[in-house]
């Protein structure tokens, strides 16, 4: 069995990686530890529950297919927990179907098995470089339209006064727009800019992700218009 204690290294920096595979998580482990992150391991989900009770991570790589309990219901509970600080998940999952299940329960990102360490790494450093605060356009810690408000210290969310729930993707997306409304924002820019991505990876990416911050946001969706052929535009009344 998989345990680690969790302490500080590179500014406290902390990933959990819950996976079943002994070799795996030796593998990533190393990397990371090299990179000066402390890492810890969970085999199967109630091991991953107690590690993040614990020691909060500040990632979780979580495979969907765990033991005990599955990476979707830790996924759940983690979210569920108001008492937790933010905390990003990266699901690992292979099929689609996986995929669309971990960004309805919150995770901020996933990747395909089988995938390569490259590819893995990528992510795991992408989404803690989305943890740090995104260049603001803006000189202001709040967002306010007539309905819609967001409190960027806090990275929280309301809709006609009730809190919406984002993950730490969907709110940096929904703030970058935010920040440069009335300007056209290309998918290729949404990338480098809310995702790291410093290459076209795919931008089908910020499609999916836009169309679920739409649904999450009901009547204020009006604000995110789609720009044919170039990407997407915040503004500040309804588009003709």
């Amino acid at each position: 069995m998989i345990n680690q204690t969790l302490t500080d290294t590179r500014a406290g920096t902390r990933i959990l990686i819950a996976r079943k595979d002994a070799n795996f998580f030796r593998l990533i482990k190393a990397r990371l530890k090299d990179e000066g992150y402390d890492v810890a391991g969970a085999t199967d989900g109630e091991e991953a529950l107690k590690q993040i009770s614990l020691h909060l991570p500040d990632l979780i790589v979580l495979d969907v297919t765990l033991s005990a309990r599955s990476g979707f219901e830790v996924c759940k509970r983690v979210r569920s927990d108001k008492t937790l600080p933010r905390v990003a998940i990266l699901a690992l999952t292979a099929r689609a179907e996986e995929a669309e299940i971990a960004f309805d329960l919150g995770a901020d990102d996933h990747v395909t098995k089988p995938f390569t360490e490259l590819e893995l790494m990528l992510r795991i450093r992408r989404l803690l470089r989305a943890r740090r605060p995104v260049p603001a356009e803006t000189d202001t810690d709040e967002i306010a339209m007539e309905d819609l408000h967001l409190d960027i210290p806090r990275h929280q969310t309301t809709v006609a006064g009730k809190h919406v729930h984002l993950t730490l993707t969907e709110f940096n997306l929904l703030k970058v727009l935010a920040q440069r409304r009335g300007r056209v924002q290309s998918r290729e820019r949404l990338l480098q800019d809310v995702w790291n991505y410093n290459t076209s990876l795919d931008t089908r990416t910020v499609d999916t992700h836009v169309l679920r911050l739409r649904r999450k946001l009901g009547n204020a969706q009006r604000y995110l218009e789609s720009v044919r052929g170039m990407g997407y535009r915040f503004v500040e009344s309804d588009p003709a």
